[in-house]
């Protein structure tokens, strides 16, 4: 009966004269290594088979210590040097939908092998297969180190696909100054922020790994390959950089140009504030409920009243577009 690692891995098992693609099956793929200069790789789908690693273990004479590596589920980025294998713990971003999860990924590397672990259904590896399948490029007279170098450039590529998808800066003045501050749009900001984050420490993440990929030093692996990969990586960590600096950028503009808003609002205010005060002040003194008060008997006073209001204000206009208040 098929058990659930059968259920959730597969192999691939190729060489230049030909290869084989299958569901994985204890009883005849246990043995990773072929001894006749193919190269196998197997991908599970899962970290819960911990009675099938032992097995996967101690069919191949592997470290009894990848058992304690892949106990921890949590590892984050790691390069361990075995005495002929390689171990390789990466957490990357899933990219697959909008909001991004994380993922850990272990791969187990040999010269002639890679045994592929991941925690969550589903990769972007699919080019990768029908190259070999088709035997395009030269990936078929390659080591394990090749197909690993493949593995994680379609890592990197991803990202700098899903970033540019996900993330688009948007640097025009127009659109920053018909922005309001909801907290809608302060939502969107945050998110964006979040998602510039998670990126960020992907990149980093990967980059910390092909850098001790280029030291390593193990029996029939060749870290040539990856001084380009770091190459693409730092690339991309420098639009991420760049881009963090942008939207902070955007967002002191924004403020700065909200602040501004609100300093013309309460200029215009504190110009009627300032031309109503005097006005109010006469008003108040003729509105007082005084017997003797001389001007009340005047015939005219209530037209000279008048007239002096709008002379206040018309002196006061004059100042303030003197001093070029508005």
């Amino acid at each position: 009966m098929e058990t659930e690692f059968e259920k959730n891995t597969w192999v691939i098992n190729y060489s230049l004269d030909g290869y084989y693609n299958r569901k994985f099956t204890l009883a005849e793929d246990t043995k990773l290594s072929k001894g006749d200069g193919s190269i196998t790789w197997v991908n599970t789908y899962g970290l819960e088979y911990m009675d099938e690693f032992r097995k996967m273990v101690d069919g191949n004479n592997l470290d009894d210590f990848l058992l304690r590596l892949l106990l921890n589920q949590k590892m984050g980025n790691k390069v361990i040097e075995l005495e002929e294998q390689l171990f390789v713990a990466a957490r990357i971003v899933k990219t697959e939908h909008h909001n991004l999860e994380s993922e850990q990924m272990f791969f187990v590397v040999a010269k002639d092998f890679i045994w592929c672990i991941q925690e969550k259904w589903g990769d972007h590896f699919d080019w990768i297969r029908n190259r070999i399948f088709e035997n395009k490029g030269i990936i078929r007279k390659k080591k394990a180190d090749y197909l690993l170098f493949f593995i994680l450039e379609t890592l990197v590529t991803n990202y700098k696909e899903k970033y540019e998808e996900l993330v688009l800066m948007n640097n025009t003045l127009d659109a920053i100054i018909k922005q309001e501050p909801t907290p809608e749009f302060m939502f969107e900001v945050e998110q964006k922020k979040s998602m510039i984050n998670e990126f960020k420490r992907a990149s980093h993440g990967l980059r910390d790994i092909v850098i001790k990929l280029e030291r390593v030093n193990v029996k029939g692996f060749h870290n040539k390959y990856f001084s380009e990969l770091r190459e693409q990586i730092g690339g991309l960590i420098n639009d991420i950089d760049s881009d963090i600096q942008e939207l902070e950028s955007q967002i002191n503009l924004f403020f700065s140009v909200q602040g501004h808003r609100l300093n013309e609002v309460m200029k215009t205010l504190t110009i009627f504030s300032v031309i109503f005060i005097p006005l109010t002040f006469l008003a108040g003194i003729y509105g007082m409920n005084f017997e003797n008060i001389p001007e009340l008997k005047w015939p005219y006073g209530y037209f000279i009243l008048l007239g002096l209001m709008l002379v206040v204000t018309i002196i006061s206009i004059i100042i303030f577009k003197r001093k070029k208040w508005f």
